[in-house]
């Protein structure tokens, strides 16, 4: 069972804190409260947990008892309609809950943040501006929302700013927080975002977001180009034909500025997002390459080639039936300029029964982008049939099939 003592006092604490009573700047009295469903979501329905009720009400009259809070309960009947915060205990709440639950009072965060300032703030121009942002939110009396993340941003900004050695990505990741994925995966867009702000740089449609790292000496690792079918790659006088290779080839980007001419001899060149389906796909009147998700300059920069120098090639995408999959076609679109076509991205692969066992459920992020695709003509058929369906497919067991 829920332990609501420590989830009631620490809402009402948090919630004190945010509001202008804590700063001082509140015209008008309002009470710090919270319903019990903000403790138990069902409390007020006909098939909520009794026990998880009674347990409810249970914690609130001893946070009543020890003058933490109020409880108003409803006339005749033992269910509560709000607890509201004793303000004057609000100290006193936040000293039990660091002694019972560990938890951080505000005065804790405020010397932690104080302490982040000290430790970065001037030590390069950018971090200094996040500093600045940190020192404004406690001259108001507030705790800046998700410090710890900052501090983890001020070490990348600090290192970064200061470097002059030529590093890729990971090791950079490795010299800043001792862990080669860590950067990529937890502040590689706080970090951009940032420095972009700081230079008045912002992302353009033709660039992509890490690449202002290259100003500071730090370049992600070489990126693969993956083709396969019947191609033929014209370097230096010389042609490399990929007939001869049945798995493709791969090569890494800076190659594109050897190549003079791409020759594509089958009447379709598809794109296709997930590697295993690369692998998978066979077709002689189709050329395939591997996307990998969002395309990169590279990739972008290789298509528009093969755009060029191939008259009335047909381009198709091949990619996950959902949000996501969709979302890369779009952008695949808008950055390559080419009118790709979409390949078994439909409702008839969705209905189609060798892949019913394969369906899955849409998550909530899901439906959000959903219904933002659903307001767009080439998206709203499928969009509305995935909603109303509730499901979604990987590519992967469509290109088994094929």
């Amino acid at each position: 069972m829920a332990n609501y003592e420590e989830k009631l006092l620490a809402a009402l604490a948090e919630k004190y804190r945010r509001s202008k009573k804590d700063t001082g700047t509140n015209k008008i009295v309002r009470r710090t409260k919270v319903t019990p469903e903000a403790l138990y979501k069902h409390y007020h329905r006909n098939d909520g947990d009794m026990g998880q009720i009674q347990a409810v009400n249970e914690t609130v009259r001893r946070c009543q008892e020890r003058g933490f809070v109020t409880g108003t309960w409803e006339s005749f009947s033992d269910e509560l309609r709000e607890i509201v915060l004793v303000d004057e205990k609000v100290q006193e709440i936040e000293s039990y809950l660091q002694e019972k639950y560990g938890y951080e009072p505000k005065a804790a965060k405020k010397r932690r943040v104080e302490e982040i300032i000290a430790a970065y703030g001037g030590r390069s121009k950018a971090a200094e501006r996040e500093c600045q942002k940190l020192r404004q939110a406690l001259e108001k009396n507030k705790i800046p929302p998700k410090y710890q993340q900052t501090e983890e941003l001020l070490k990348a900004l600090v290192f970064i700013e200061h470097n002059q050695r030529q590093l890729f990505l990971r090791e950079a990741s490795l010299l800043i927080y001792g862990d080669s994925k860590y950067l990529e995966e937890n502040t590689l867009s706080a970090v951009c975002r940032t420095l972009r702000e700081y230079l008045n740089r912002p992302c353009s449609e033709e660039e992509i977001e890490d690449e202002i790292l290259e100003d500071y000496h730090i370049l992600r690792e070489k990126q693969r180009l993956c083709l396969k079918g019947s191609v033929t790659l014209h370097m230096a006088g010389e042609e490399v034909c990929l007939d001869n290779f049945s798995g493709g080839i791969e090569f890494f980007s800076q190659e594109l500025e050897r190549i003079e001419k791409i020759t594509v001899h089958t009447p379709y060149f598809m794109t296709v997002e997930n590697y295993t389906s690369w692998l998978r796909l066979q077709k002689p009147d189709t050329a395939y390459f591997y996307l990998g998700g969002y395309a990169n300059r590279c990739q972008r920069d290789f298509l528009k080639r093969v755009f060029q120098d191939n008259p009335g090639l047909f381009f198709r995408h091949f990619g996950d039936i959902d949000a996501g999959g969709l979302y890369i076609y779009e952008h695949l679109r808008r950055v390559t300029g080419i009118p790709f076509e979409r390949y078994r991205m439909s409702r008839t692969e969705l209905e189609d029964a060798r892949y019913q066992a394969c369906l899955q459920p849409l998550t909530e992020q899901d439906r959000v982008r959903l219904q933002s695709l659903a307001g767009q003509e080439p998206y709203r058929e499928l969009a509305e049939y995935m909603l109303k369906k509730n499901v979604k497919l990987e590519q992967e067991i469509v290109s088994f099939f094929e």
